[in-house]
């Protein structure tokens, strides 16, 4: 690290899909949320699928998110774990001194925060019973309204931007119209672009996770 960098808070942003790629993107919509002060490096899972769509693959990424925070952690002020079922992150808060945020935790706070009801559009019905968990992990299960999950299969839609993001779309306004959500999460890290591409087709507020979780991380470490 050259003399300025030594100044800024760094925050360490764990990918738990093993695809390069889909950190560059995350780290890049990190930096841009980041205030002045804090820079974000990346770290890539190796072990896990490049994308996560099962909760088996949740629970087996979840082991190396913890390793990197472990190998990883001693050189950061604090931790995001860029899967949207936040998978390690309870491992790392309780058996290490870092301060860590998952995107699942963080989007959801920040979507019920003035008591609205939130509800969640993503791609990967096969994790539905591990986000409907984590709104009561959160003491927030009064405030959700349920997750809609976009049409298609969650890799072929990843491979095609227009396609993902009209789909999205449809559980978006699924969300809104039929479960009267007041704010609809993205949920997924890889999703991290299509959550910003969607923000201005909708009246309602949509939730981006990655920024909510650099905004919280930046209040945490700054407290």
């Amino acid at each position: 690290m050259g003399q300025n960098s030594d100044r800024r808070a760094r925050i360490l942003l764990i990918n738990p899909n093993s695809n390069e790629a889909t950190t560059t993107m995350m780290v890049a919509i990190a930096r841009s949320a980041a205030a002045d002060g804090f820079d974000v490096v990346g770290a890539t899972a190796t072990r896990a699928p490049t994308m996560i769509v099962s909760a088996d693959a949740l629970e087996v990424a979840a082991l190396e998110v913890e390793e990197i925070a472990r190998l990883r952690g001693g050189e950061c002020d604090g931790v995001i774990v860029s899967a949207f079922g936040d998978p390690g992150l309870t491992g790392i808060k309780a058996a290490m001194k870092l301060t860590a945020v998952g995107i699942g935790e963080s989007a959801m706070l920040e979507a019920a925060g003035t008591g609205r009801r939130f509800g969640v559009a993503t791609t990967t019905p096969l994790l539905k019973a591990n986000i409907d968990a984590l709104p009561d992990t959160l003491g927030l299960r009064a405030s959700y309204t349920g997750t809609r999950f976009a049409d298609g299969d969650p890799q072929q839609l990843m491979r095609d931007s227009a396609q993902l993001r009209a789909a999205l779309a449809g559980a978006v306004e699924a969300c809104i119209v039929r479960d009267r959500a007041e704010a609809v999460i993205i949920g997924g890290g890889p999703l991290g672009e299509a959550a910003r591409e969607l923000q201005p087709m909708f009246a309602a507020p949509i939730i981006a996770p990655i920024p909510s979780a650099v905004r919280r991380i930046i209040r945490l470490v700054a407290a």
